[in-house]
């Protein structure tokens, strides 16, 4: 194994992560009542803040796009990926199965619990349901990535820094030790925040797979169910990530994203096909109609919690994910330019979320409508996975369907761990420079950790909303993190190509 492995930093974050497993085993209900209460305090204090560190962070976004600096290469040589392929491995990345379960179900909240004001259960309600999921898992939310990748591309391609990690590119930034103090706390922070996003990813998907599954041949879920699917999992990414990129994560990446459409055009062709495309096409509309009241909505009047409990909420998660999205992401950027990487990121990951929540959303808010699955109740009674599974089984062929959805929904988790794992043995590879990769068995044993944690967490019947709780919190200083981070790339690009306004400028 690559003898540059930083040993303090993997122990030192394992400690913590085993520690916080072990709160949640031996005080399972003052753990979640802490972690609730800190959750409650940050928002209400930076929650503000959040909502417009995103919505200018997408403003910056689109002016360096259409700007000079757009035309920023990374690297002289041609891109390592098609560009179907790029896309496909970076969705593939930033999505998590978890995205295959809202889906289904995060509509339904919004019709008891609507944001901007709307009164709840009306016709503007279940119009706005869908503009609000497309908005929670569009624009934004991928500038969020953008917001890390860029700087890190830049660092690492036209900078020539060496080190594929937060701290190297921070250190890089302000000048303070990769190795000091700040830096491990930086790089214990990352890997924290992937075990508290992947364990909620993991702990949502695999129960609903099982069932799923189990509905389909006929037997009881379990314990042991669970424990295969893991296992399969793991073997999936595991497999995937110690080949390496191109010929694993590539390739299951244009898989996914192939049989997702599939999934969804079948939808369309045996489901309510002109429902959904009219709700589709309606949803988008309303959603850059009302885009920045969205973004910005705080409700200090009516106080109804909305933004804290879904805007504010969901920009925090994505913040969780942005860390190791953002490194995955510069690591197949190679050979992009600037602008082509804020347009696929932002346009076609949202693209990608409109198409697959405008389907699916649609397809189960029809069955809403007509009265064939009371997904509003069934939520109300705990009951989601089994609100799913009811909507499945009204398509025809439903057996298939199912099936589909259990094998999109394992690559999606195959993927998003296999990229995760790859981005974790980066941070814990110092010195890392654009022709290296992690050593494959330093890629293996982050899979076969990230999927012993959330194991562990499912056997001891832990709360897995404690771990995402105590995640999300941690996406606060992630946002000071990301400031500087992007000041460090503006500053960097003026430097080297000058400001956009000088005519005598460097030549990009």
């Amino acid at each position: 194994m690559n003898k540059r492995i930083d040993k303090l930093l993997i122990s030192v974050s394992m400690i913590l992560v085993l520690t916080v497993v072990g709160f949640l085993f031996f005080k399972p209900d003052a753990s979640q009542s802490v972690a609730n209460i800190i959750f409650g305090k940050m928002t209400s204090i930076f929650g503000s803040g959040t909502l417009i560190f995103t919505f200018l962070g997408l403003l910056l976004l689109i002016f360096v796009a259409f700007s000079r600096y757009g035309k920023i290469r990374f690297g002289d040589e041609a891109p390592e990926y098609s560009n179907f392929k790029w896309v496909s491995m970076m969705i593939s990345c930033g999505l998590g199965s978890a995205t295959v379960y809202w889906a289904f179900i995060e509509w339904a909240y919004y019709i008891g619990t609507p944001g901007l004001g709307i009164a709840a259960k009306s016709q503007q309600a279940y119009e706005m349901a869908l503009p609000y999921n497309m908005f929670h898992w569009g624009f934004s939310a991928w500038a969020l990535y953008a917001l890390v990748g860029l700087p890190m591309c830049y660092h690492f391609y036209i900078r020539k820094n060496k080190g594929l990690s937060l701290s190297s590119v921070i250190s890089s930034i302000t000048g303070i030790k990769q190795n000091g103090i700040v830096g491990r706390i930086i790089d214990v922070m990352f890997i924290f925040i992937c075990f508290g996003g992947l364990s909620i990813t993991l702990g949502v998907s695999v129960p609903l797979v099982s069932k799923v599954l189990s509905s389909v041949i006929g037997v009881e879920p379990s314990f042991s169910m669970n424990v295969i699917l893991i296992i399969i999992i793991s073997v999936v990414y595991s497999l995937s990530s110690y080949i390496g990129l191109q010929k694993g994560m590539a390739m299951i990446s244009n898989l996914n994203t192939k049989l997702a459409i599939v999934f969804c055009i079948g939808i369309i062709v045996v489901g309510p096909g002109l429902f959904i495309i009219a709700n589709t096409t309606n949803a988008l509309g309303l959603m850059l109609q009302n885009f920045v009241q969205m973004s910005l909505y705080t409700d200090p009047i009516g106080k109804t919690d909305f933004p804290q409990s879904w805007t504010i909420f969901y920009w925090l998660y994505w913040i969780t994910y942005a860390p190791f999205t953002g490194i995955f992401i510069a690591k197949v950027s190679k050979g992009r330019t600037i602008r082509s990487v804020i347009t696929n990121t932002i346009v076609s990951g949202s693209a990608g979320c409109f198409l697959f929540f405008g389907v699916i959303s649609s397809l189960s808010m029809d069955r809403q409508i007509k009265g064939t699955v009371d997904m509003v109740g069934m939520l109300g009674a705990g009951k989601d996975t089994g609100a799913i599974i009811e909507v499945l089984k009204t398509l025809p062929m439903n057996s298939i369907f199912m099936i589909v959805f259990s094998i999109v929904s394992i690559l999606f988790l195959a993927t998003t761990l296999d990229g995760a794992a790859f981005t974790m043995a980066a941070t814990a590879t110092p010195g890392l420079d654009e022709k290296e990769e992690p050593h494959p068995m330093h890629r293996l044993f982050w899979c076969i950790t990230l999927a012993l944690v959330p194991l562990t967490m499912i056997f001891i019947g832990a709360n897995l909303n404690t771990i995402k709780t105590c995640a999300i919190i941690t996406g606060i200083p992630i946002i000071f993190i990301m400031g500087i981070m992007i000041y460090g790339w503006i500053k960097w690009m003026i430097e080297d190509f000058g400001p956009t306004s000088d005519k005598d400028q460097k030549k990009i």
